[in-house]
């Protein structure tokens, strides 16, 4: 069947002189539409407005992955000693566990305890232990191996787990669980040979020697690049960081074998809900790796963990991260994960409750059983556009792992990484502060009076963010640990790309009187609104409350308005018509009713105006002058 039957045919250049004569109407001039309306990423690859079969980066089958049709394995992450939590979430539809374990979160001694009434031949386990790694592995050892001897039962007494898993019974690690004698574990045990936290690479050969000979279906290694990530890392860089990770750990177990070295791996990725990215870097992450596999004369395919991304998680207004989340899982399971992680929509703020931890399992579930995303294999597959931005991802990764290689390794490159990384973060920062990176609830539509969630009586033990909670993390600047581990450069910080508008939304919230803008409001309502609406947004981004004079052009009536507000700061708010026949005038008004600074919201520059707020403005900039000229602070 012809589709595009009864249709016109048209071609790039048809379609070109159309959008161009649009464009033109709308006052865009450009050369061509690519021209006005593609954008860039920060690997500097361009995301074009349209695509078709000319973008495709050669012949088929491009990076198609087979998958089961019973989907990815619902991985939650566990960092207190709850027995109760763990069984609500596996009974829930959980079907692995993510376990933080060691100083300030699941004690060693714990697990046993922690794991009595799980099933450990259907709910794969894996650990996050960072340099008790192998204390961690031993205990998990001693507990299959005891389930063994009392009869070959993976489980260890009454258990409210179900008998089945949530995908159909088989293990959720894609029935790679396998019986090591009579005992059966599956997961991974989170090990790393190199960098901080790392259990060396005698260790980690051992730790993979063992799984190999009696858990072959558990995993040792664990090439955790969220670290990367969480510092401020691109795509390409955050997978070309994970390569050389990977590759580091294949040299301190490749005497035990090169195939077996390769299969003791998983790479653990961040997914974040710019959907398509996501999607593109766990397609060009298996590309990268099978070349690698390639080389070195093997057969192995990328096993991955996606987690969603914790900068991206925002502690202001945090029930739009159940939106953030459900994107990125979203992308994570059309991307080809085989295990993720959604992050509860309260981690940055507290230890998730039961509440938040039924919405992040429920919120893959809905996405498996309802929506049937697992259900297809690489949907995204053939697409013009993803194949296409996986291919030129997947390129700048691999010349950014060469760059790694080339300084050494890994371990050595560790100022390269750190520079590199720190040159997007600034960028990404860059963006972020003039919202052309906007954050919702946060630099746009911020709520002032929003309550706040009320903190877990749950007693943490890992800081101030339970987000950052890891006995293997690095540490950021407040001495927070970063989930899921720490790279081998512990200079990275931890950051969250809305940690400056909420530091400030902070500091105005800590005030006896929230802080207030005056909007001069000048004119008509139908003249004003856009502008007042717009410079209120930004303020509000802050913490700063506003109040409006409303309509009206006399400069003494707006400035006894501005007067009885108790401001000290205006901003003139109506169109450029108006602007031109007022603003002066009651600007002067304002500054002798004891304005100490003056903003306009629009581009044109008036006497007695400070300065402008427009689209694209320094929004960081401006509310920190304003906390200035507020006497604000601390």
């Amino acid at each position: 069947m012809d589709l595009a039957a009864g249709f016109p045919s048209t071609d790039r250049d048809g379609w070109r002189a159309l959008a161009l004569a649009v464009l033109r109407k709308s006052g865009v001039e450009a050369a061509t539409p690519e021209e006005a309306l593609a954008s860039g990423t920060f690997d500097g690859i361009t995301v074009a407005p349209l695509y078709d079969a000319a973008d495709l980066p050669g012949a088929e089958p491009f990076e198609r992955r087979a998958r089961a049709d019973t989907g990815w394995d619902i991985r939650q992450r566990h960092a207190l000693a709850d027995p109760e939590a763990v069984l609500a979430d596996l009974t829930g539809g959980v079907t692995s566990l993510w376990l933080v374990v060691g100083d300030g979160a699941i004690p060693v001694a714990e697990l046993p305890t922690l794991l009595k009434d799980v099933y450990l031949d259907l709910a794969p386990i894996t650990l996050d232990a960072g340099t008790r790694t192998r204390e961690a592995a031993e205990a998990l050892f001693a507990l299959a191996t005891a389930r063994a001897a009392q009869g070959g039962s993976a489980q260890g007494g009454e258990s409210a787990q179900g008998g089945e898993s949530a995908q159909g019974g088989e293990s959720a690690q894609g029935g790679d669980s396998v019986r090591g004698g009579e005992s059966v574990l599956s997961g991974n045990l989170g090990a790393s040979a190199v960098g901080p936290g790392a259990v060396g690479p005698a260790v980690a050969a051992e730790l993979a020697a063992r799984c190999a000979a009696e858990f072959p279906g558990l995993r040792a290694v664990t090439v955790d690049a969220t670290p990367y990530h969480d510092a401020g890392a691109s795509d390409a860089e955050e997978l070309g960081c994970s390569i050389a990770l990977a590759v580091a750990n294949l040299r301190a177990l490749d005497h035990l074998g090169t195939a077996l070295a390769f299969g003791q791996l998983e790479f653990r990725y961040a997914a974040t809900d710019d959907q398509f990215a996501t999607i593109a870097k766990l397609r060009a992450a298996r590309k990268l790796w099978a070349r690698v596999a390639d080389v070195c004369g093997v057969e192995s395919r990328q096993h991955q963990h996606a987690v969603t991304s914790s900068a991206m998680m925002t502690a202001r207004d945090p029930w739009v991260n159940m939106l953030r989340t459900t994107l990125a899982c979203f992308a994570a399971g059309v991307g080809g994960a085989d295990a993720v992680t959604v992050q509860p929509f309260d981690a940055a703020l507290r230890q998730p409750d039961a509440f938040s931890r039924r919405i992040a399992r429920n919120t893959q579930l809905l996405l498996l059983e309802e929506a049937g995303v697992g259900r297809v294999a690489d949907p995204a597959g053939g697409s013009w556009s993803v194949e296409r931005r996986t291919a030129d991802l997947a390129e700048r990764a691999w010349a950014w792992f060469q760059e790694i290689e080339a300084a050494g390794g890994v371990e050595a490159a560790g100022e390269l990484i750190s520079g590199r990384i720190a040159a997007t973060r600034e960028r990404r920062a860059a963006d972020i502060a003039h919202r052309r990176l906007p954050i919702t609830g946060v630099s746009e539509f911020a709520h002032l009076d929003e309550k706040p969630l009320r903190a877990s009586t749950t007693p943490s033990g890992i800081g101030d963010d339970p987000l950052r909670a890891s006995t293997a993390g690095s540490v950021d600047h407040e001495g927070v640990a970063a989930p899921g581990g720490s790279p081998p450069e512990a200079e990275l910080p931890v950051i969250r790309y809305a940690q400056e508008f909420e530091a400030l939304r902070d500091l105005a919230d800590a005030q006896p009187v929230r802080p207030k803008v005056f909007l001069a409001t000048i004119g008509p309502v139908a003249a004003h609104t856009a502008r007042a609406a717009f410079a209120a947004n930004l303020f509000h981004a802050g913490g700063l409350a506003t109040e409006t004079a409303g309509p009206g052009t006399d400069p003494e009536q707006i400035a006894t308005a501005f007067a009885v507000s108790g401001a000290t700061v205006a901003c003139l708010c109506s169109s450029d018509r108006l602007y031109g026949e007022h603003a002066e005038a009651v600007a002067a008004a304002l500054r002798r009713a004891g304005a100490h600074r003056v903003w306009l919201a629009g581009k044109e520059r008036y006497a007695g105006v400070d300065a402008c707020l427009f689209a694209g403005c320094d929004a960081l900039d401006v509310l920190r002058t304003t906390f200035r000229d507020l006497e604000v602070t601390a």
